[in-house]
C-alpha cells in the first residue's frame, strides 16, 4: 500500500513538473511575442507619442517641459494636460539610456509583461497554486486589449500594472482580520498611482477607494478611515493645480462627453445608459473592440473567445458561491465602475477609457481555472475543457499575432495613423535649410513631430519658428504645415496631412535626396 502511494505521488510530481515546464516555456514565447517588432511595430510614431517622447526628453536633459515649466505636475499638450507618472518613467530611462523610440516602446512593452507578471502572482496568492499563476498571466499576455495597449508610447500603457498592482496590495489586506500600518500605506499610494498615471484614475480611483467598504469590520474600520484620509492627502498637489489652473484637468473630458451646459438630467441617464450597455456588450468585447486603427486591429475583438467564456463561468461561480464573501463583492464591484468613466464620453466602445474592465474581468478567470483544475469526481472531464480552452486560446492568439505583425503592421490605415511617412518628409525639409517654418492648423498640431524628430538629428528647438495657423512665412523660408491652403513656390514633400515646402519667392533648388533616418535614431540617442 505504501509504495503505491509513493508511485502515485511520484507520477502527480512528474505530471505537475511537466505542467510547470510547458507552461514557462509558454511564457517565454509570449514574452518573446511581445518584444519581437519593437520599435517598428507599430510603424511610424503616434502624434501623442511624440509629445509624451519630446517631454520626457525635455524633463530629462533640463527637468522643463516643452514650454519651460519646471517640473510640472501635469503636462501641457495640444490643448490639454497630460498625465505625470509614465512621462517621468519615461524621462528616468532616458537620463540612463538616451532618448529613442526604441527606449519609449520598450518601455510600454515592459509595464505590460509586468502586469501579466503580477495578475499571475495575484492568481498564485489567491489559490496557492502556480500552475493557476502561470496559466492566468500567460492569458493576461496573449489578450489581444493588454498587448495592443502595450506597443504605443501613452499613459494608459502603464495603468494594468498599476491596477494589478493595487489588486494585490488589496488582496494581502484582505486575508488579514487587522489592517497594518503597511497595507493602509500601500493602498492609499496605489489609489494614488491610479489617480495620476491617467486621466480615467481621477475618477476611477476615488470609486474603488469608496468600495472598500466591502471590507468594513469593527477590527479594520479604523484602518480603512485612515486609508481614506492618507489617500485623500495625496490629492493635495492635484486639488492645488485644479486650482491654479481652473478647469484644465477637464479639457479633454469637455470635448470628448455628451454632458452639455443644454443637456437634461433626462438626457444624460439615457445616453449613460446606451453608453454602459454599448462598452458591455459581448459582440464588442468578442468581435469588434475598438474602431481606432492606431488602437485595435479591425475585425477581432479586444478579448479572446476561449478566456471570456473562462471568465464568465468564473462570474456565475462567484455569484453562487462567494457572493458574501468581501473580496468578491469588490471584484464585481470593480467589473460595474471600472466601465463608468468611458460611460460618460461619445466614443464607442473606447478601449483605452475601458483599461481597468479586462484586468477586473481576468481576476474571474482565477476560481473558474481553479475549479478546472480541481482533483475528484469528473476530474477527467473538467481537464478536457480546460485543455480545449488553452488550446482553442492559442489557436486564437496565434491568428491575432499574425495580423499584427503581417498584413496589419503595413496597411494603409496604419501608416496614415502613426505618420509614418513623416521622417522622410522631415529629412527632405531639413536637407533644404534652417530654420523649419511650422505652420498648423488647430486641429492638427504636428509642430511636435518636427520637434522630436528633429532632437532626434542633433537639431535643437531653436532651429524651429512655430508660426501661427494662416500665417504666411518669409519668401524662401523652408515650411512644414497641417494646413490644407497655402501659397508656395515649390513643394519638397507631402505625407498625410502634413507638406513640407519652400515659401514663395525663393530662389532655392530643390534637392529631394531621401536620406533614411539614421539607425541610432531608434536606439540610444543625444545622451
Amino acid at each position: 500500500m505504501g509504495e503505491q502511494l509513493t508511485t502515485l505521488t511520484t507520477t502527480e510530481n512528474r505530471r505537475r513538473r511537466s505542467q510547470v515546464l510547458l507552461l514557462t516555456v509558454v511564457i517565454l514565447v509570449a514574452t518573446a511575442v511581445y518584444v519581437a517588432g519593437v520599435p517598428n511595430n507599430p510603424p511610424g510614431f503616434y502624434l501623442d507619442e511624440s509629445s509624451i517622447a519630446y517631454n520626457a526628453h525635455t524633463i530629462s536633459q533640463t527637468g522643463r517641459d516643452e514650454f519651460g515649466v519646471s517640473w510640472p505636475l501635469y503636462f501641457r499638450a495640444f490643448g490639454e494636460y497630460k498625465n505625470p507618472t509614465y512621462i517621468y518613467l519615461l524621462a528616468a530611462l532616458y537620463h540612463l539610456f538616451g532618448s529613442s523610440i526604441f527606449v519609449a516602446r520598450l518601455l510600454s512593452v515592459v509595464l505590460g509583461l509586468m502586469a501579466a507578471l503580477l495578475l499571475g502572482i495575484l492568481a498564485k496568492q489567491m489559490t496557492g497554486q502556480r500552475r493557476i499563476g502561470m496559466i492566468v498571466g500567460v492569458t493576461a499576455l496573449l489578450t489581444p486589449w493588454f498587448f495592443e495597449l502595450s506597443r504605443l508610447v501613452l499613459e494608459v500603457a502603464l495603468y494594468p500594472l498599476a491596477l494589478a498592482l493595487f489588486l494585490l496590495v488589496l488582496h494581502q489586506a484582505a486575508i488579514k482580520v487587522r489592517w497594518s500600518l503597511l497595507n493602509v500605506v500601500s493602498l492609499a499610494v496605489t489609489l494614488a498611482l491610479l489617480t495620476y498615471s491617467y486621466s480615467i484614475g481621477r475618477l476611477l480611483a476615488p470609486l474603488l477607494a469608496m468600495g472598500l467598504i466591502f471590507f468594513i469590520t469593527r477590527q479594520r474600520l479604523k484602518a480603512i478611515i485612515q486609508t481614506w484620509v492618507v489617500y485623500a492627502l495625496t490629492l493635495i498637489p492635484l486639488l492645488i493645480f485644479n486650482n491654479t489652473h481652473p478647469g484644465a484637468l477637464l479639457t479633454k473630458f469637455r470635448w470628448a462627453t455628451y454632458i452639455t451646459p443644454q443637456s437634461t438630467p433626462l438626457n444624460i441617464v439615457t445616453e449613460f445608459i446606451q453608453h454602459y450597455a454599448g462598452n458591455v456588450s459581448p459582440w464588442n468585447l468578442l468581435f469588434v473592440g475598438d474602431s481606432n486603427p492606431a488602437i485595435h486591429i479591425p475585425g477581432m475583438g479586444a478579448m479572446l473567445l476561449a478566456p471570456a467564456l473562462v471568465i464568465a463561468g468564473g462570474i456565475a461561480l462567484v455569484l453562487f458561491r462567494h457572493r458574501r464573501d468581501p473580496w468578491w463583492r469588490f471584484m464585481l464591484y470593480g467589473v460595474l465602475v471600472s466601465i463608468v468613466p468611458a460611460s460618460l464620453t461619445r466614443d464607442q466602445f473606447p478601449s483605452l477609457r475601458l483599461i481597468a474592465l479586462p484586468t477586473f474581468l481576468l481576476i474571474f478567470s482565477i476560481p473558474a481555472f481553479a475549479r478546472l483544475l480541481q482533483a475528484g469526481a469528473k476530474q477527467q472531464a473538467r481537464h478536457a475543457v480546460l485543455a480545449f480552452a488553452l488550446i482553442f486560446t492559442g489557436l486564437q492568439a496565434a491568428i491575432f499575432q499574425g495580423q499584427f505583425h503581417g498584413s496589419y503592421k503595413s496597411s494603409s490605415a496604419r501608416l496614415a495613423v502613426f505618420d509614418a511617412g513623416y521622417p522622410e518628409l522631415f529629412m527632405a525639409a531639413a536637407a533644404v535649410g534652417k530654420p523649419i517654418y511650422l505652420i498648423d492648423q488647430t486641429s492638427q498640431p504636428g509642430y511636435i513631430q518636427a520637434y522630436w524628430y528633429g532632437m532626434l538629428r542633433g537639431l535643437d528647438v531653436s532651429q524651429f519658428v512655430r508660426l501661427p495657423s494662416a500665417t504666411d512665412a518669409p519668401a524662401g523660408a523652408v515650411v512644414i504645415t497641417t494646413e490644407v491652403n497655402f501659397s508656395s513656390s515649390k513643394i519638397i514633400a507631402k505625407s498625410g496631412p502634413y507638406t513640407a515646402y519652400i515659401a514663395a519667392g525663393s530662389q532655392f533648388t530643390v534637392a529631394r535626396a531621401k536620406v533614411p533616418l539614421p539607425d541610432r535614431a531608434f536606439w540610444i540617442i543625444g545622451r
